[in-house]
C-alpha cells in the first residue's frame, strides 16, 4: 500500500454514506509510512506533526491523548497514531502473547471520535517489521543496537521488570526516527514512563516536545488501562482500592502529613483491600524517581503497582508535602534549611 486513502487492515471500517471520511490512513511498512508522511510535508512544509504511540487496545484515556495532539497539531497540522506492541518490554512470562489486539476495532474507534480527535495515519507494523532481526531468518534475537534506560530501568517498575525501559525507550526513539514528529503525546499514568522519556530527549538531543496529559479515570476512579479489559467484574471492584489509596495519600499530604505518614496512609488502603497484592508504595521525586526522604517538602509523585487477581495495575497521583510548622512539631522545631525539620 502506497498512497490509498483507505485502511489496508481487513475489517477496517467504512465511513457512512454522505458522511464526512474521517477514517485514518493506515500504514503498516516503514517503506509506506515515509511515503506517505513525505508527501504530506511536502504539500504542508510549516505545519505540525503530532504523535501519539500506542500499543492498540484503543480506549477512551487514548482518545484524551488524541485530542491533546489534535489541539497541539491544529486545524492545519497532521496527527498519527502509532498502534504496535512491542515485544522488547514485555519479559518473560509477562502478557506478550494475550495482550489485545485488534487494529481494526482502534480504527473504528478514532474514525468515530470527531473532528477535535481526528487522525491522519494509523501506522500499525508488524514485529519483524519494526526489528527484522526478530524474523526467525535473522535468528529472532531482535536488535543488537538498543536504548539503556539507566537508573530508570533499575527502580520501581524497572526493578519489577527487567529490560521494559529499555525496550519502551528503544521503540520510542526507533518511532520518533520514524514519524519525524514536532511533538509527542504521552499519558501521566505511565508515569515513570513519561519521565524516562523525558530524560532520554534531553541527554540525546532529540529534536522533539514531550506533551502529559492527565491520567483519564472512569467515574468511580479507575484509571483507563488496556489491562482492565483481563479484569472480571469483582475484580474491577477490588482495583478500585488502588485509586482509593491514592485519594488518602493526597488527603493525608494536603492536611499536613509528612511522607512516612503519607505512605502509611496509602498502604493502610491497600492492606486491607481485598484481593490486592501490592508490588510496591512509593513516594518520589517526579524529575529524579529517587524516594523522598522523610523529612522532605515540596512536590512529590506517590506510585503504586499491585496485582488484581492476574493483572498487574499502576496508578499514581501527585502530592504536596508542606513544611512541618511549631504546632505540627512536638519539639517545637522550626524547618531547618532545604525544607526538612
Amino acid at each position: 500500500m502506497t498512497t490509498s486513502p483507505r485502511p489496508e487492515v481487513p475489517g477496517a471500517p467504512a465511513a457512512p454514506s454522505g458522511a464526512t471520511d474521517r477514517t485514518p490512513r493506515v500504514v503498516t511498512t516503514r517503506a509506506d509510512l515515509r511515503t506517505t508522511l513525505d508527501a504530506w510535508r511536502a504539500d504542508h512544509p510549516r505545519a505540525r506533526r503530532v504523535v501519539v504511540m500506542t500499543m492498540g487496545a484503543l480506549h477512551a484515556g487514548h482518545l484524551e491523548l488524541v485530542r491533546r495532539a489534535r489541539a497541539e497539531a491544529g486545524p492545519g497540522g497532521q496527527v498519527v497514531v502509532t498502534d504496535f506492541v512491542n515485544p522488547l518490554q514485555f519479559g518473560p512470562g509477562e502478557d506478550y502473547e494475550r495482550y489485545p489486539r485488534d487494529v481494526a476495532a482502534d480504527v473504528a474507534l478514532l474514525a468515530a471520535a470527531g473532528p477535535d480527535a481526528a487522525v491522519d495515519v494509523v501506522f500499525a507494523p508488524a514485529a519483524d517489521e519494526m526489528y527484522p532481526d526478530l524474523a526467525v531468518s535473522a535468528g529472532g534475537a531482535g536488535p543488537v543496537v538498543r536504548v539503556t534506560s539507566g537508573r530508570f530501568g533499575t527502580v520501581l517498575e524497572g526493578a519489577s521488570r527487567p529490560g521494559h525501559f529499555d525496550g519502551v525507550l528503544t521503540v520510542v526513539l526507533k518511532l520518533l526516527h520514524l514519524v519525524r514528529p514536532d511533538a509527542a503525546v504521552f499519558g501521566a499514568k505511565d508515569a515513570q514512563q513519561l519521565l524516562a522519556v523525558r530524560r532520554m530527549v534531553a541527554d540525546l538531543d532529540l529534536d522533539v516536545e514531550i506533551v502529559a496529559v492527565p491520567t483519564v479515570r472512569e467515574a468511580d476512579g479507575l484509571a483507563r488501562s488496556s489491562r482492565n479489559a483481563y479484569l472480571s467484574p469483582a475484580e474491577r471492584d477490588e482495583a478500585l482500592a488502588l485509586s482509593r489509596a491514592l485519594r488518602a495519600g493526597a488527603d493525608a499530604a494536603a492536611s499536613g502529613a509528612d511522607v512516612p505518614a503519607v505512605l502509611a496512609a496509602v498502604r493502610g488502603i491497600l492492606d486491607a483491600a481485598d484481593g490486592v497484592e501490592v508490588d510496591y508504595v512509593a513516594l518520589v521525586d517526579p524529575a529524579t524517581v529517587e524516594d523522598l526522604a522523610p523529612g522532605a517538602v515540596g512536590s512529590g509523585l506517590l506510585l503504586v503497582a499491585a496485582r488484581v487477581g492476574t493483572t498487574r495495575l499502576i496508578d499514581n497521583a501527585t502530592v504536596e508535602i508542606a513544611p512541618a510548622t511549631r504546632a505540627d512539631d512536638p519539639a517545637g522545631r522550626a524547618p531547618a534549611p532545604g525544607g526538612t525539620a
